[in-house]
């Protein structure tokens, strides 16, 4: 029983981790997103 105690605290903290990787992922994805958004409207400014 002991061994499968261990293995499920592993694969819970495996888990936590694929979670916080994804978040971090996903943060930044929408960080180059707003910046590449952010960008091309400053470039879209006609010059008068």
């Amino acid at each position: 029983m002991a061994d499968n105690e261990d293995s499920d605290e592993a694969s819970e903290q495996r888990r936590t981790k694929l979670v916080k990787a994804g978040v971090a992922v996903g943060i930044g994805s929408a960080a180059i997103v707003a910046a590449l958004l952010y960008a091309s409207k400053v470039k879209k400014k006609p010059r008068r």
